[in-house]
């Protein structure tokens, strides 16, 4: 089982070509919550978890679903557990983060992996989407990469990590993640531009967690519930870049992965 979260799609392209590697099951992360996080493995059957890093760590969407996993196994550690995460850049400390996490139900990663891939924050204002160019170049070296991941994870390799870390990881995952989590996972910078906006419902329809109300001819509106993971999904998928980030994403770009 590959249970997966993505926002903008790098973290699903990557769970589904695993998928398709390994003949197990994607699974996304919000839908396996509705069903109270509970699985029954199989024998033999690998443990994966995918998904991008948020503020050096990984989602808390994803903190929150793998604290409360309940898998139903015989031997639960016998079986082989591994993670890929999606980065722009670098991951700091995220499967530091991650193996803390699944500690509470008893896991810990065999092998971890990450992918660079085309960045998608543009929550602060020295951050944007990369270069069409940049862009092309990460997923062919992606391309490569998690094939190359794959056939490790088939033949079940512990202790293969090629993670991108970063000078500063325990700052970065530790402070800075700390600060990312408290102050910038919100939705309150949402707003919409009323002349661009086309009320096509677009932004609801792709918001991983349901957390835009909205739809053909509505005007969206964000919840402020606390669902909201900041992916940006809704910004990138909007047609007409009538949604923005306070003034964060003012002249910026826009990227998803079909």
């Amino acid at each position: 089982m590959i249970f997966y979260f993505s926002g903008t799609g790098n973290s699903k392209w990557a769970a589904l070509r695993l998928a398709r590697a390994t003949g197990e099951t994607a699974r996304f992360i919000p839908t396996a919550m509705k069903d109270q996080c509970a699985y029954t493995l199989k024998t033999a059957e690998r443990i994966g978890f995918v998904f991008p890093v948020h503020g050096w760590r990984p989602p808390l969407i994803v903190r929150r679903f793998v604290r409360g996993l309940k898998l139903d196994a015989a031997d639960l550690r016998s079986h082989y557990c591994y993670a890929l995460c999606t980065a722009g850049d670098d991951i700091g400390l995220t499967m530091d983060c991650l193996n803390e996490d699944l500690a509470c139900v008893g896991l810990q990663t065999d092998a971890a992996f990450s992918l660079k891939m085309p960045n998608s924050y543009v929550g602060l204002p020295f951050m944007d989407t990369d270069g069409k160019a940049a862009e092309a170049e990460k997923l062919r070296q992606a391309a490569l990469q998690v094939q190359d991941y794959a056939e490790r994870i088939v033949r079940r390799e512990k202790g293969a990590s090629p993670v991108h870390l970063s000078h500063w990881p325990r700052t970065n995952s530790r402070f800075l993640g700390a600060v990312f989590a408290k102050w910038l996972v919100t939705d309150k910078p949402f707003r919409v531009d009323e002349a661009r906006c086309v009320k096509c419902g677009i932004c609801a329809n792709v918001c991983p967690v349901g957390n835009v109300e909205g739809g053909y001819r509505l005007r969206p509106r964000w919840k402020h519930d606390g669902s909201c993971v900041s992916c940006f999904a809704c910004y990138h998928h909007c047609p007409h870049h009538a949604i923005e980030y306070g003034w964060a994403t003012r002249r910026k770009g826009q990227y998803f992965l079909r």
